[in-house]
């Protein structure tokens, strides 16, 4: 494994597996932006090569002071892994169209915007990793009450796909995670309940290393990365 230190932006790192992530990548002695509209959990991790503050990826200023941190404090981002993720598990007769609205504003546009913001900064062998969810893959079991959530991360993997063409050229490379099951207070809302066979910590393990190296080997690729179904 490539163990130069790394700069990396990471999205939704106020638990779960984004959390998870911070803690792994910072003790791997890599610079982190994490970023997560609640940002008091990882300012408690008291590491000093983690830098965060509150920043609501759905709010033009917020991805602007994003950006404006990483071209004043690193001037290059070597990875950018969009882990932002909104769950509404509600019947589609009862979603309403606000429901709609911010999964898509979260899962889609907010990843979009950040990729934004970001990619002037990286270069040819740079990383964008998004993650999304096996919901979210053509041909995958379903399941009712997630009609807003599993399209828009649908949505994200087309993102991706189309992002890697537009760019392999120049780089960066552009990937998507499909995760299934994972223990996360996030599955606890979709099915509750449920015990995953995989916890946060050991997901984050598997996108810290895939979003190192991955991009050596892929690009434009959806790797599903499920052991279960759900």
């Amino acid at each position: 494994m490539d163990m130069k230190k790394k700069n990396i932006v990471i999205t939704g790192t106020s638990r779960g597996i984004g959390y998870e992530l911070v803690s792994l990548l910072t003790d791997a002695g890599h610079n982190v932006l994490a970023l997560s509209r609640d940002a008091a959990p990882v300012s408690g991790l008291e590491v000093s090569n983690c830098y965060c503050f509150s920043c609501d990826i759905t709010d033009k200023k917020d991805v602007v002071r994003a950006r404006a941190f990483v071209q004043e404090k690193w001037g290059h981002v070597d990875v950018l892994i969009n882990n932002s993720g909104l769950l509404v598990n509600k019947p589609f007769a009862k979603l309403k169209w606000e429901d709609f609205q911010d999964s898509y504003a979260v899962n889609v546009f907010g990843a979009a915007a950040m990729t934004q913001a970001v990619l002037p900064f990286m270069k040819k062998d740079g990383h964008v990793v998004n993650i999304s969810s096996m919901g979210g893959i053509q041909g995958s079991l379903k399941f009712p009450g997630l009609a807003a959530y599993s399209s828009s991360k649908g949505a994200l993997i087309t993102l991706t796909e189309v992002l890697a063409e537009e760019y392999k050229e120049t780089g960066p490379s552009f990937n998507c995670l499909a995760l299934g099951a994972v223990q996360t207070e996030m599955l606890e809302e979709a099915f509750p309940g449920y015990k995953a066979p995989v916890t946060a910590k050991e997901m984050a393990q598997y996108i810290m290393d895939f979003s190192l190296t991955g991009h050596q080997m892929y690009n434009g690729k959806i790797l599903q990365v499920s052991s279960s179904t759900p």
